[in-house]
């Protein structure tokens, strides 16, 4: 009898147990994956977890810069357009000004569980500000981690880190430091060799640990500027063919189109991949080889939770925090709000799921994120958050998603199944249709009068009723 209590004890406590969730966020990586159609890319690890979970095709995120769209993951709400909008937040904290709703690592603590970011989580790595990123005095999440972690390494401090070349460079000016590079090492002759060894160390310690379920939230640098990996990455793209950029031109008419800022400022040898083709393909080659290096990390980690058996027991999501403009529109950044700044990868995976390696055309968001992990571990989904719960599309691939939105400081966008609407400030409309050959090339705003009045309503409900929340 005594031994049938203890038997049933232990399994109601393994019934009860609450999963582990393992969040992969990659820097300005563009679902330019095996896996979501590209072939000429080298990406084996990424391309692995997605045949066991569900690749969500037409991801987008809520805006095409780094801060604002991990806000928008980190809270589950659509919020501030600038790379500072999670300092706003914690500004708002701090001085008391008014009680804001958890952000998603401190609801899961609020449940049980052990909150660790290792890497580039929020905005800064680390997730400190101040001059070199590392004053404690100033946290980007308050409340939200219970270690929240950035192995410095060579690189000194974590703005280092966020820019850095191989071997220790740190970008001082941009204009004296090179828009890519290939350097002859390992791993850990880049910022986010470092990155990955720390996340190892604290897997095996999180997996080790009987204080209950952990959240572990890892921010992997690469791709971002500038493009820097080791050789070997590189030359796995010797003789591969790329395919040719796709509407290359800059765009008629007014656009949220810019001029490369961010790309142009590195030193780039007096060369301009818009007007010079075998730049162009360097370049493109270049930042392949960073996503080669960065789904090298992604392989080592999920190795490592595997290798703990905590695998068993885990939720993984690879998220990409926006996409990235290689040559299409003559654009080479992010930033904008066409469909590749916008575009992002996304894969789920948890233990009990059916549709392993399904791939799914639902249109989703980065907000609905924080309700769908809710949703899978069991804990209820807090009444703020402004996306939905994707478990339904996880367990029937087939199921729709809904119209989605996005932001930067000059524009809003709204995409549905077949058109992409961008209103801008001063009132001027973008509309494309999806379901034709020019998709984002041409304006058809004039001859659709209704359907941007139609999506124009929604646009400022969605919006409306973010700022009610």
């Amino acid at each position: 009898m005594l031994f049938f209590f203890f038997l049933t004890n232990c399994q109601q406590e393994k019934i009860d147990q609450k999963p582990n969730i393992l969040l992969i966020c990659v820097d300005d990586l563009r679902p330019e994956l095996k896996s979501f159609g590209a072939k000429y890319i080298s990406s084996p690890n990424i391309d692995a977890l997605a045949e066991k979970g569900i690749r969500f095709q037409k991801h987008f995120v809520n805006s095409p810069s780094c801060g604002p769209s991990r806000y928008t993951l980190l809270t589950g709400q659509y919020g501030p357009a600038g790379n500072n909008a999670l300092f706003q937040r914690a500004k708002k904290i701090n001085e008391g000004i008014q009680e804001l709703d958890r952000s998603m690592p401190e609801w899961f603590k609020s449940h049980g569980y052990t909150t660790v970011s290792v890497g580039k989580v929020s905005h800064h790595p680390g997730g400190r500000g101040g001059k070199n990123w590392n004053d404690s005095t100033k946290i980007e999440m308050p409340n939200a981690w219970d270690k929240h972690l950035i192995p410095v390494a060579e690189w000194k401090h974590p703005r280092g880190m966020m820019h850095g070349l191989a071997n220790g460079q740190i970008r001082v000016k941009s204009g004296d430091m090179d828009v890519f590079e290939t350097i002859e090492g390992d791993d850990n002759i880049y910022p986010d060799g470092a990155i990955t060894d720390e996340t190892i160390h604290q897997l095996k310690t999180l997996a080790n640990s009987r204080k209950g379920p952990f959240f572990l939230a890892v921010g992997i640098i690469k791709p971002h500027l500038p493009f820097g990996a080791p050789k070997k990455y590189y030359d796995q793209y010797d003789g591969v063919d790329f395919p040719d950029i796709k509407h290359p031109q800059k765009p008629k008419g007014k656009t949220t189109w810019h001029g490369s800022g961010e790309f142009m400022k590195y030193n780039s040898w007096g060369k301009n991949p818009n007007r010079d083709a075998n730049f162009a393909n360097e370049v493109r080659r270049h930042y392949a080889a960073c996503v080669s290096y960065a789904d090298a990390q992604v392989g080592k980690i999920l190795a490592e939770l595997k290798r703990t058996g905590a695998d068993k027991n885990t939720i993984v999501v690879l998220w990409g925090d926006h996409g990235w403009h290689l040559g299409e529109h003559a654009i080479w950044g992010k930033h904008s709000l066409f469909e590749e700044s916008l575009h992002a990868p996304l894969v789920i995976h948890y233990p009990t799921m059916i549709n392993k390696g399904a791939n799914t055309n639902a249109i989703v968001e980065t907000v609905d994120i924080f309700p769908t992990l809710c949703d899978l571990a069991g804990i209820e989904i807090p009444g703020y958050c402004h996306g939905v719960s994707l478990k339904n599309i996880l367990e029937s691939p087939n199921t729709l998603g809904h119209d989605v939105i996005a932001y930067n400081n000059n524009a809003s966008t709204i995409r549905t199944l077949t058109h992409r609407m961008t209103l801008h400030k001063d009132g001027f409309v973008e509309l494309y249709d999806h379901t034709t050959a020019e998709k984002e090339t041409k304006n058809v705003a004039e001859e659709h009068i209704e359907l941007v009045n139609e999506l124009k309503n929604e646009l400022h409900s969605k919006l409306d009723a973010s700022n009610k929340k």
